[in-house]
């Protein structure tokens, strides 16, 4: 798992923690390494896992589509969700924002979330930069946003014996 993506599963948990979130679910729609990945976000926290098996490498939009579909199924399956999205490339979670038409705050650096509305502060070449934006979202971290947990052995363990959709 990537820094990028630790640091979003462990935003995803205190806001679970607070209470502003009801369920950690977590995506991926790779193939190399992508169960490994989804292991560690289980162990990390996250309630449960999503995998899109693929044998051929996926474009950015192609990625953002089947994301989309998924967000949108389990946001039809539960009355009240909240999402969060992390990827390794920009144009993904720019275009999952796009195409769910959600808001979209980009290398956050501090999230405080007030229901339907959230403050986004990021780092610009000026100082800083906070902007208000409208739930849901799509979020995406920047290196200073938090420090994730450590994975404890136990959890490990239980994350092993996790399954997930596929």
């Amino acid at each position: 798992m990537n820094p990028f993506d630790e640091i979003a599963v462990e935003e995803a948990i205190r806001l679970k923690e607070a209470g502003t979130a009801t369920e950690i679910v977590v995506y991926r729609a790779e193939c190399r390494l992508a169960k490994e990945t989804l292991r560690t976000a289980l162990a990390l926290g996250a309630d449960r896992a999503i995998l899109v098996e693929t044998e051929v490498e996926l474009q950015p939009l192609a990625v953002a589509k089947l994301l989309r579909a998924i967000v949108q199924k389990e946001s039809r399956s539960s009355s009240s969700s909240a999402s969060r999205q992390s990827t390794t490339t920009a144009t993904k979670r720019q275009m999952l924002a796009a195409l769910l038409g959600w808001s979209q705050g980009t290398f956050a650096s501090k999230v405080k979330n007030f229901g339907r509305q959230a403050e986004v502060t990021r780092e610009v070449d000026g100082g800083l930069e906070t902007i208000s934006i409208t739930m849901p979202a799509v979020v995406t971290t920047d290196l200073r946003l938090n420090e994730p947990r450590y994975v404890t052995l136990p959890n490990i363990m239980k994350a092993k014996k996790n399954t997930w959709k596929c």
